[in-house]
Order: C-alpha cells, then structure tokens, then sequence
C-alpha cells in the first residue's frame, strides 16, 4: 500500500506511533512559515529513489510530554489554504508543480492531505528560484529538508538510462578477463539452465552476449565486465577502491577496539569474490545457540550459509562503485556488520517488501541468471525468514541517505541466557507477549528504549509499536521520558525493585561465565550474554580457531589462491577480557583538559566564524572523548539550535552516534569515526 493511499487520520495515527519520517511530515497551520512547507515540497519532489510523500497542513506538535506527540490543530478557510499554497508552488520554485490537495476530517476538524510526487529524473533539480544552486534545492533526508551541496547535484544530472555499471573502461580488453571467473560463471549457469545458449559461445562472444562489453567496441570492457568477470590489476587500474575489507575486531564496539583489529583487503571479480569471502568469515564461525522451551540449547551447525550469501551477494550487487568509499565486512566478537557504499533506493520502510530498484542493471542481471543472487526483491525478505528459522534474531539494516551507505547487522547468538529466562519468570504474572519480554531485558541492562530500537530490537510491525510501549508503561514497568520525537522510556522502580542490585543506565555488563579456549580448539561455551549500549547481543565467540572448511553446496573454483582463514594474524592483546564498550560522557564538562591548541582556537572565536572551521572544533573535541550536544553549547558557547544545524551534516561522514540503535537516547553523545588502516592484503 503506498503512502498516499492512506487516509488523513490514518495518517495521523501513523505519526503517533513513530514520530515523522521521510515520507510524512505534519505542518501547523497558524505556526509553519509557508517557507517551511514549500521546502518540504521541495525536498519531497528532489529526494533519489523516495518516490514523494505526505504532508499533512493542520497537525501540530503536542508541547505537552504527558500526551500524544501530534494533536488536530485544523485549517480555519481550507479554501484560501489552498489557494495559497498552489499559487506558492506555481511562482516561488524554478518551474511550476502541482502537488495534490485532498480536504479531509481528522477527529472532527477540517486537515489537509499534501501529496507530493517525485520528480522525473530529467525534471530535477526542484529549487527556490530566488537562492539559486545549489543553496535553493532540498533533499529529504529521514525527517529534515536539508539544502544541497555540490556534491549533492550530480545525483540529479546523471542519466538513468545510461547505468554507471554499463560505462566503458578505456584501454580494456578481453585480455583483462580472468578465465576462472567465466569458469565459475559457466558452472552456475548450467546448473539453472543446461541448455542456455550463452553456453556455446566462446569467451568474447559470451561477454558481448552477456552486456559487459562497450557498445561501440566489442573488445573493450565495460564496469560491469570488469567487476564481474575482470582480473585483479584490472579491477585496481578501472575502480581503486573496488575492494572488499574484512575487519576483525576484538570486542564489540569500532570506537572502543579500532586500534586492536586485523584485516584482509581482497580484490577478485564477482564470480569470484564471494566464495572467498564466506570462507574467510566461516572459518571463525562457531557453534550457535537457541531458545528453545524456555531454555538455551547448543547446536553445532554454523550460521546459516544461505543469509552470508544472499548478504554478500547483495554487497556486491547493489554497491553504488561511483564513489570513493569501501565496503568494510567487520566482524565483532557478537555479530557481523557490512556497511557498503551507496544507500538503499527504496524508503526504509519498503525493506524487505518484494520487489527492487536497481542500481547496476547488468551486474544484477548476471547474478540472477545464475542464481547467484536470490529471486528479484526477495532478498531481504528470504534472510529474515532463515534467521528466525535457524532461531536467531532479524537482521537490522540502516539506509543512511546523508552519507550515501547502507548497512546491515547480523547477531551471531540469540540473546538470552538461562539467568536472564530466571528473571523473566518474575514477570509472569504480567500481560506480556515476547516483544514486550525482550524490551524489558534491553530495559534492565541499557537503561533506556525509544521506539526506533523497539522496532529493530523485535522486528514488530509499526502500527502496534505505541500499542505494546504503552502497554508496558500502562503495567508500571517503564517510565516515560522527554515528548515527540525525543520521547524515551526508563526503567520504573517496580522493575528494578525485581534485581537485587540494580543496574548503571548505559553501562555494558561483562559477558557470564567467559572462557578462552587454547589456540586451534573449538569448544562449546557456556551461553553467555553482552548487554551493550547498541542493543542486547549473546556472545558465543572465540578467538582462535581451526580452519573450517567452506560448505559444501559452494564449488571449489580451480586455482583460486584465496587467503586462508588461519593466515589472519592474531590480534593484539587476544587473551584479555572483552573491555566495556566505551568510556562514559565526562560528569563535568569544564573538567575536560583540552590540548593547549584547540583552546588557543576556541578562545579566539568569533560570532562571524566560517562554519567549516566550527565544524572542524566539533570534529576535534568529539575525538577526545563522547560529547553530548549540551557539552558542544557550553565549550562553543552557541545555542542549541546552531549547534544542531553544526552536526547534522557531520553524522555518518566524520560523526557518529554514541548509541547509533536509539537516537533519542538520554545519554546521547556524538564520537568521532576512526578510520583502520588495513594491516595486511591478501595474495
């Protein structure tokens, strides 16, 4: 069901629930600037792959904590309203657009429902012809109208009949093609389609047939070709940064351990790719766990092969490789996350729905001929499916437009342990279903909740998210915190009274009953739990491991020199217990010892300062230690909102959030990124 097929007060409903988003957004008739409205049009109508969205005129943000977020503030003369706001879009933009204006009740009172479509590529960019480009064009970016920069421009000049996959590599030819990769391509092919005619071609032939060759020359290559089929210097001199990293990291945090890691940077095309990296991850894989009848019990099968594929296939497939960005697969000691560059062009909540918008058409293509990757659009859905069956708990994934990356999480172990189930049975008495179990563990150890982790943390459908957060605030077991979209929940006294001794908010508990195996030995651990500030994880890790070998349902490729798993050198440090995540945000602020040239460059600042050099300080300070958005107004001595407009554009490039799974947490702090450095390559 799209957006705009719902009514008015279902909408009104929806924002209730989860707050504003990037496809609806609430606009008070008597305090909104029609400035504002126009550059949520704006932003809605340029946004790549977001497909419009809703505006709803007469639904005004509650200032009161105790009630729902949004209220029915209503439009006096919906006639005028109209008529003011279609002759705003006709005049005040760089050409005419006629958004669609539906009069609906909510609640008895007179709204109005704003469709805005978005634009025809060829139309964009959208912008405010009095500020020009690229200060008068809007992205919308989650729930802000945000202006464009530069950067942002080519997303909207560039051809979308003309893929970056499908570009011609200049100086290419056949002779950068590695035989093994069309090898393995004619394997797979032929187990789905023995009689396919591609076949029979000889290796020019098939490239031509297949779209990996340029248009105009048969004998020069395209991106696509290159990737998929194309040898190692080949890959390097046509795409540097085409590689893939995989990232060991000694505990469960990147800002903690980012100085503790090892890694492995692998250049090899598609078809070649992605056997070598799942028998690097499957070769540290251990045995997992699940929740079974109130109790843990150990498996010895590994990590469903089939969610690894599907992800890394993914990676690859949809990998937007026009930027400079690489794709990282780091694995923590409790889950395994990808972050890969380019966002998703689907809206959040699309993921997981069939059907797919593609970035490389020719590379996807090929894959799903050969089944390399799964049916079109049903990839996502497929590994949330075989996780739950293999009792693990759902991926999460996180498209972030800003930075242009999606990433995706998978835990390795499911949560609870048979301490945690003990204390759970304390609540029986208690109308709970499993969701509401699961947030009171999350609860109990991390000290807050909002609705975006509940959503993640449980995989519940949005409409009944208020419905079982106001559940458990209606039995008196959390405590409800902040209002609109900073509202949080912590834990109330009925809650803690149930531990002997209760816990510090937002500090990680160490992992029960922990043991280092010797070197090369795979046991079976004791099940054992980290409850961190990024969301509830079971640690079942070890650290070193005998080399597993890849399942069996993925072909050898003849003369592949993939990196053995064991040739990973041991991180430093490996027989330390796993640290807490991070260190606390600084109680006093003014404490802080600051290095004497940053306070040389605080001191000296002015109100006429350059935002790049505030943005700078910001940067810097953040890397000292976590700082909260009231630690950055006392040091800068800038108001709040100036600040905000400060960080927004940091985050996901050089910021990130101290607890990235709840934004509106209470202890919210930002950090600067560590960028590793890659410490080994493979041959």
């Amino acid at each position: 069901m799209r957006i705009e097929d719902y009514t008015a007060e279902e909408l009104f409903h929806r924002l209730n629930e989860l707050d504003e988003c990037d496809v609806v957004e609430a606009k008070a008739f008597s305090k909104d600037s029609s400035r504002s409205i126009l550059e949520t049009v704006c932003s809605l109508s340029n946004e790549p792959g977001l497909g419009g969205g809703v505006i709803l005129l007469g639904v005004a943000e509650n200032p009161k904590a105790s009630e729902e977020r949004y209220f029915v503030e209503g439009v006096d003369d919906p006639d005028k309203a109209q008529l003011d706001f279609a002759t705003q879009c006709k005049s005040v933009f760089n050409f005419a657009i006629y958004p669609t204006i539906k009069v609906e009740k909510v609640l008895g009172k007179t709204v109005l429902k704003i469709v805005v479509d978005e634009l025809p590529q060829s139309r964009k960019p959208l912008y405010f012809k009095k500020d020009g480009l690229p200060k008068g064009a809007y992205r919308r970016i989650g729930s802000a109208d945000l202006v464009c920069t530069d950067d942002d421009l080519w997303r909207f000049y560039e051809d979308p009949e003309n893929k970056y996959d499908e570009t011609p590599v200049r100086y290419s030819s056949i002779s950068d093609v590695d035989e093994r990769a069309v090898q393995r391509y004619r394997q797979m092919r032929k187990q789905v389609d023995p009689d396919a005619v591609e076949l029979t071609y000889e290796t020019p032939e098939l490239l031509a047939a297949l779209g990996c060759t340029s248009k105009d020359n048969p004998n020069e290559l395209n991106m696509a070709g290159i990737l998929l089929f194309g040898k190692e210097l080949a890959i390097k001199r046509a795409c540097t940064l085409a590689r893939v990293d995989y990232i060991r990291i000694l505990g469960n945090d990147w800002h903690a351990m980012a100085d503790q890691f090892d890694a492995v940077d692998t250049y090899a095309p598609i078809f070649l790719i992605v056997d070598k990296l799942l028998g690097i991850i499957y070769g540290e894989l251990t045995t997992r766990h699940r929740f079974h009848n109130d109790s843990i019990q150990p498996e010895t099968e590994k990590f469903p092969v089939e969610v690894m594929r599907e992800a890394l296939v993914n990676m690859l497939m949809h990998r937007d490789y026009r930027h400079g960005q690489l794709t990282q697969i780091i694995r923590y000691n409790n889950r395994i996350e990808i972050c890969n560059s380019g966002c998703s062009l689907k809206p959040d909540e699309m993921l997981g729905i069939k059907g797919s918008v593609l970035r490389n058409n020719t590379i996807a293509r090929v894959c799903h001929d050969t089944k390399l990757a799964e049916t079109k659009g049903s990839g996502i859905d497929r590994m949330w499916r075989k996780m739950v069956e293999a009792g693990l708990s759902r991926p999460t994934m996180e498209s972030d437009r800003l930075a242009a990356t999606f990433t995706i999480r998978l835990l390795l172990c499911h949560f609870f342990d048979e301490e945690t189930l003990e204390w759970l049975k304390r609540f029986a008495s208690y109308d709970l279903n499993d969701n509401q179990r699961t947030a009171l563990v999350f609860l109990r150890e991390v000290g807050a909740l909002d609705a975006i982790a509940y959503r993640q943390l449980t995989g519940c459908i949005p409409k009944l998210v208020s419905k079982e957060l106001s559940g458990l605030k209606d039995q008196g077991l959390m405590i409800q915190k902040g209002r609109s979209r900073g509202t949080y929940y912590v834990p109330s006294e009925k809650l803690l009274e149930s531990e002997d001794i209760a816990p510090v908010q937002g500090e990680s508990i160490q992992p029960r009953g922990e043991t280092i195996q010797p070197q090369g030995v795979i046991s079976q651990p004791t099940p054992k739990v980290l409850f961190t500030d990024k969301g509830i994880s079971s640690v079942c890790s070890i650290v070193s491991v005998d080399i597993a070998p890849v399942p069996g349902d993925i072909a050898p490729v003849p003369g592949d020199n993939a990196p053995v798993p064991g040739d990973i050198a041991p991180v430093p440090g490996d027989n330390a217990p796993v640290p807490r995540d991070i260190a606390p945000v600084p109680r006093d602020i003014e404490s802080l010892e600051l290095p004497h040239l940053l306070k040389e460059k605080i001191n000296t600042l002015n109100r006429h300062v350059k935002v790049e050099q505030l943005q700078e300080i910001i940067v810097e300070l953040c890397r000292l230690c976590p700082m909260g958005k009231n630690d950055l107004m006392k040091i800068l001595d800038r108001k709040e909102r100036t600040i905000k407009r400060l960080v927004t554009p940091l985050l996901g490039k050089e910021l990130d959030y101290l607890y990235p799974m709840m934004p509106h947490h209470p202890r919210q702090a930002y950090v600067a990124k560590k960028i590793g450095t890659t410490i080994k390559e493979s041959p």
